[in-house]
């Protein structure tokens, strides 16, 4: 109940931020929500409030960042979705700003005194009141431990899990309206997408989690500290609410000026980010997914980047790097049909799809990008056409590359500011020939060998029982045959709810039929029927007929 009310206050406080900044007009063309606006029409405020100033795209800006961080961080990824959104409102997203003024040193204090519980002077010889950086999910201060590390402490803010809890919440309850009333909610897979967001922002909110990133990212570099550096964490020290790392020191990467004075090669800086980012991508299937200026500092020394802010990272899996990989090398090679083939066996755009149109298609979009300088191509700007094109195919939104789509946008923004002539398909094609020699091919075998023996080694024993038990079931005519099929497994759900509406219509019946015969014939209720009395058979009848339905609709639950 309690929970119930505090998403009511909260849908009831998105609901004044939107009609104070007028978005709800957008409510009056969406087709699932069209039943609600004539309630919405008599909504007093719509009447009295003032008109902000501002084109769409700005209040809905504005909006979002007044909602918080869920909203915040849910506008930040749409910004990359210009497959779904118009350019003009992309571009404005992504001015979104994670930056709210700190909560207080003393509450901050508290949580870390709570969390790791001990006081702040037994962890800390120095710890600086004023935060160095805050936003929407924590601050982080400065400090000196007691060995005399230097190190910055991350501190989340309080109370914000029920917040963001409540904000998924209805993010969930709207996708699921727009999968089950919208084709195009359903082709967009928006519950898929807003899960994968759930499951991101729910990660930032987990200060252990993210040490354990950063942790995993350090040592996927360590053996190459000339492009990227991860501060060492000091596990000692985190909390899910609080997070102590090894201070660094280096420049924003957003300081051109101070970057040129320390004498930073900008030819060399921007293709060692487009070279870490496919080396995140290819090699090691895990990237740093959070990769705006804000987050990027460059060691005045030796020109290397230095991450921080690992609250969300993107993995891929197997099918998903070869749907990269095949894609950007036979785009490149101009080898459309292989692009299309590719998402046909990867089952993203449905089986029935004719290649050649889909071909036709692609090359529509891909041949005026190839007429320009291979410099001057945005591989950013080359996927995103190609998403917007397979919209047309009904190709599904596959979520775990939006965080990758969203990075590709920011690292090639960066490397392009740095050096607008670079070729960032000259250094993709060493990383991805690699990657693609160790997949096929024998030494690709080897790999896979080596990486699955120890487990063929244990299930090998097995195997001459487990042959033999399918060689006797086959033989006697006992082996089972198991189809699923998600249209037969609809029909099961189906059936399923219709036998427990008979269970409690014909249960029921027969209770209150008893029951009525019973008050009926109460003066002849100990006449004897097979030996016993007529309220009994009156009664248990209709119990055993009932356990009965409900044991064969547990039992059908269960196959």
């Amino acid at each position: 109940m309690r929970q119930t009310f505090f998403r009511l206050t909260r849908s009831l406080r998105i609901t004044r931020v939107l009609v104070r900044y007028r978005l709800d007009e957008v409510l009056y063309f969406l087709p699932i929500l069209r039943p609600y606006r004539t309630f919405l029409r008599l909504n007093p405020m719509t009447w009295i409030a003032p008109r902000p100033a501002g084109s769409f795209p700005e209040r809905l800006r504005q909006a979002l960042e007044a909602l918080g961080p869920t909203f915040i961080k849910l506008g930040q990824m749409l910004s990359t979705r210009r497959d779904l959104l118009p350019d003009d409102i992309t571009l404005e997203l992504a001015k979104l700003q994670d930056a709210v003024p700190p909560f207080p040193a003393a509450e901050a204090r508290r949580i870390i005194e709570k969390s790791l519980g001990r006081p702040l002077k037994e962890i800390f010889s120095e710890f600086e009141e004023e935060a160095a950086a805050a936003a929407s999910i924590a601050q982080v201060h400065f400090a000196r431990l007691k060995d005399g590390r230097a190190a910055a402490v991350k501190v989340r803010r309080p109370h914000l899990e029920r917040v963001i809890e409540q904000d998924l919440a209805i993010l969930g309850f709207f996708a699921d309206l727009a999968e089950r009333y919208s084709q195009e909610g359903r082709r967009l897979r928006v519950r898929a997408v807003v899960a994968e967001y759930a499951k991101t922002i729910r990660g930032e909110l987990d200060l252990l989690r993210e040490a354990a990133n950063a942790s995993q990212l350090r040592r996927n570099f360590l053996a190459e500290p000339e492009l990227l550096y991860v501060p060492e964490v000091y596990w000692d020290y985190c909390s899910p609410q609080v997070m102590v790392m090894e201070r660094i020191y280096g420049i924003p990467i957003g300081q051109r000026d101070a970057l040129a004075k320390a004498g930073i090669d900008f030819d060399q800086l921007s293709r060692r980010a487009a070279e870490i980012f496919f080396r995140q991508v290819f090699r090691d299937a895990y990237f740093h997914a959070d990769m705006h200026p804000g987050n990027i500092f460059i060691d005045p020394n030796n020109g290397r980047f230095i991450a921080v802010d690992f609250g969300i990272m993107g993995s891929l899996d197997d099918a998903s790097q070869h749907y990269l990989a095949e894609n950007m090398v036979a785009f490149f090679r101009r080898d459309y049909r292989r692009v299309a083939e590719a998402h046909v066996e990867a089952g993203w755009v449905p089986p029935d799809t004719n290649v050649q149109d889909f071909e036709a298609a692609i090359r529509a979009i891909a041949e005026p990008v190839f007429e320009r300088p291979l410099n001057e191509i945005s591989v950013a700007n080359l996927l995103l056409r190609l998403f917007q094109t397979t919209r047309a195919f009904h190709m599904q939104t596959q979520p775990q590359l939006l965080l990758l789509q969203k990075t590709l946008v920011n690292v090639e923004g960066i490397a392009r500011d740095f050096n607008p002539k670079l070729n960032i398909w000259e250094v993709a094609t060493p990383l991805l020939s690699d990657w693609l020699n160790r997949q096929r091919g024998p030494r690709g075998w080897w790999m896979e060998l080596k990486r699955y023996f120890p487990q063929w080694g244990l299930a090998l024993p097995e195997l001459p029982v487990l042959l033999h038990g399918i060689l006797r079931q086959t033989q006697q005519g006992e082996l089972p045959l198991v189809i699923r099929n998600q249209d037969l497994e609809g029909i099961r759900q189906e059936l399923q709810r219709g036998l427990r509406r008979l269970v409690l219509g014909v249960g029921g019946t027969f209770l209150l039929v008893g029951i009525g015969v019973m008050a009926a014939v109460d003066h002849e209720l100990g006449t004897l029927i097979a030996g016993l009395p007529f309220w009994l058979w009156l009664i248990g009848l209709p119990l055993v007929l009932w356990g009965g339905m409900t044991w064969l609709q547990r039992f059908l639950s269960e196959n």
